[in-house]
């Protein structure tokens, strides 16, 4: 996928990047919630289609529309945690923070250090429902999916290793449980798990 050039920001805005990051690790390290909030970005930023360029990260997740969708069941939660944290940075468009906390939310738990790139307008139209992948469906769904994101076979596998963090919960999606022995740690379990 083509890298995407974000507006230029301010030095002030960056600063307040660096302030929220430094929060944000507080909130995530405190709460145990490093899954549910790289799962807030990855549902954001996952609703992308690459042909009529729209949907992705752009903030519209807190809107009650975008949350209402079957697939975001139990994101209202994030949203509620996240936010004592952005009413400190209004500067900050709600599209930024969003990523931003999925990136520290992977940090926090000890995977890779990621590069953030500020500069994403928050937008106020959600995407429709049904740009995110059903976990009931088979793999022709999930290339169907990850197509419209303009992702391949090498890229649905890599994303899928975030899994290692987290757990289903049956009331948000019919199944119960952790995805690896140990749902708080970003490492490679979920892989080493499908092997076997």
């Amino acid at each position: 996928m083509a890298k995407k050039c974000y507006p230029t920001v301010s030095e002030e805005y960056k600063k307040a990047v660096q302030k929220c990051k430094r929060k944000l690790r507080g909130l995530i390290a405190e709460k145990h919630c490093a899954p549910i909030i790289l799962r807030l970005a990855w549902h954001s930023a996952g609703t992308f289609d690459v042909k009529t360029r729209t949907g992705g990260p752009f903030g519209t997740i807190k809107h009650r529309d975008e949350l209402a969708h079957e697939a975001n069941s139990g994101l209202d939660i994030a949203v509620r945690l996240l936010e004592p944290v952005k009413e400190q940075f209004p500067i900050l468009s709600y599209a930024d923070f969003y990523q931003l906390a999925g990136i520290v939310a992977v940090e926090v738990t000890g995977g890779p250090e990621i590069p953030f790139h500020p500069g994403r307008p928050d937008k106020n139209e959600p995407p429709p429902e049904g740009r995110l992948p059903q976990a009931t469906k088979g793999s022709d769904h999930l290339r169907e999916v990850f197509g419209h994101m303009g992702l391949g076979d090498k890229d649905i596998v890599a994303l899928s290793g975030g899994h290692t963090l987290g757990r289903c919960h049956k009331e948000r999606s019919g199944f119960e449980g952790p995805w690896t022995s140990n749902p708080l740690i970003f490492d490679n379990s979920y892989f080493k798990q499908q092997l076997f």
